[in-house]
């Protein structure tokens, strides 16, 4: 008798780069490869607990540094991706695109690797404990100052700077908790994420989410980072984009005045006049009801807290003094990093290019760090965006080690010079455009 040829598994599926990138989501079949295995998630995407659009922005690429920066539990997730799985690259071919820099990205990975061994991704609960008092002392106070001292106009106006204060610090925690920066486990993370920007803000996780890791995901690339909607139709934003819009011939706003008008729709007004609508909009289209029942327990808190002292005129005044205070601080810290910095469409270049070309530092400094949420480590934060952020400064100088080898610009700069940027960028990007509108 001949001898029984012992059981063998199914041959795995080979494929190319090419074949991946057909599967970019153009036809509705989306593909991307992490560690060089092929996973097809065009059913999938609608489940991602980290929404659709993030996971669908790596489409048709390498998505294995997003994938390790965006979670915590990686063996967990891998788990359930093996439903997804259907093949892997064939061994000819490179383990990322030839847009990518491969020693960079090898190097990168590296320092990931050091990173976790010198313990910088695990979080101190005290330094977040002691965030959460401030915040809650400082939300104490402002309703104290107008008990103890009256309703009278300056009472008033320290009450609203002091609740601007406890909104916008509390926009800062929230997203520490959105990141998954403070506890091991994801549920502790959501938890309090719900607590912090539902009870404390007013405002729904799932809504921050849906943004804000599109943009982690591919900062400052057009049509993907909603960061940068508001170009085209209110400004023209980066060098490349203005000039292609002045080509087209396409014309919204004025744009070469954008830098002036920017201080009227810009700051004071992205909170109180758009947010502070549409987040209500997202919940119940969406049927976001848990974040919607968050929400309603902070304005039935706030209400119930001032309309007693105020009235509800008074009331009313209050709260729109406190969001637009509160714009004008978001607005400012949140643009300072990145308007001024590269604006184009997606390329597909590496994690580390992505980030660094698309974000700045603010110098560092006690102040700084508690006025940005430590976001003046912008480069850190978008590398390592579950990294507890009393980590970033001492990662910083390895970050900037890797970028001077590899000849990468590492921008850090004054808290009022990025402040400037921001004007400075405006306006000449709205030249640029002028100029192909009318030349070109």
């Amino acid at each position: 008798m001949a001898p029984e040829t012992p059981a063998q598994g199914p041959t795995p599926r080979y494929f190319t780069w090419d074949e991946v990138a057909q599967r970019s989501g153009r036809d509705k079949e989306r593909w991307l490869v992490i560690d060089r295995k092929v996973y097809n998630i065009s059913e999938f995407t609608r489940q991602h607990p980290g929404g659709s659009r993030v996971i669908s922005h790596y489409a048709g690429q390498d998505a294995t540094d997003p994938f390790v920066a965006f979670h915590i539990n990686k063996g967990l997730v891998r788990k359930y991706m093996n439903s997804l799985l259907i093949g892997e690259l064939s061994p000819e071919q490179p383990s990322f695109e030839p847009t990518k820099n491969k020693e960079l990205t090898e190097e990168f990975r590296e320092l990931q690797a050091t990173v976790e061994r010198m313990g910088l991704m695990k979080a101190n609960p005290v330094f977040f404990l002691l965030h959460l008092l401030h915040i809650l002392l400082l939300d104490a106070a402002a309703w104290l100052t107008l008990w103890l001292c009256g309703t009278s106009f300056l009472p008033l106006l320290l009450c609203a700077v002091l609740l601007s204060t406890v909104q916008a610090q509390a926009g800062w925690l929230q997203h520490d908790f959105g990141h998954l920066s403070v506890f091991s486990t994801s549920t502790w993370n959501h938890l309090l994420h719900h607590f912090v920007i539902g009870h404390l803000k007013g405002a729904p996780a799932s809504w921050w989410n849906h943004l804000h890791f599109q943009h982690h995901a591919k900062p400052n690339c057009f049509r993907k980072d909603p960061d940068i909607n508001m170009h085209p139709f209110f400004f023209a934003l980066g060098k490349i984009l203005s000039v292609e819009l002045g080509k087209q011939k396409k014309k919204y706003m004025p744009y070469n005045h954008q830098h002036r008008y920017f201080f009227l729709i810009g700051p004071p007004a992205l909170l109180p006049l758009y947010f502070q609508w549409y987040i209500f909009y997202f919940v119940i289209q969406r049927k976001k009801w848990v974040d919607l029942a968050w929400m309603i327990s902070f304005y039935v808190r706030i209400f119930l807290t001032y309309v007693p002292l105020l009235g509800l005129k008074g009331f009313l005044g209050l709260f729109f003094m406190v969001r637009f205070l509160e714009s004008n601080w978001f607005v400012w810290v949140t643009q300072m990093n990145h308007i001024p910095m590269h604006i184009d469409y997606d390329r597909n270049v590496d994690w580390v290019s992505t980030q660094l070309q698309a974000t700045c530092n603010v110098h560092k400094s006690a102040f700084n760090d508690w006025f940005s949420g430590h976001l003046n480590f912008q480069i850190e934060h978008h590398l390592f965006p579950t990294m507890p952020r009393h980590s970033y400064h001492r990662v910083a100088p390895l970050v900037q080690s890797l970028c001077a080898k590899h000849g990468i610009e590492y921008q850090s700069k004054p808290l009022f010079s990025a402040f400037a940027d921001i004007v400075h960028s405006l306006r000449e990007s709205g030249q640029l455009w002028l100029d192909a509108y009318l030349h070109q």
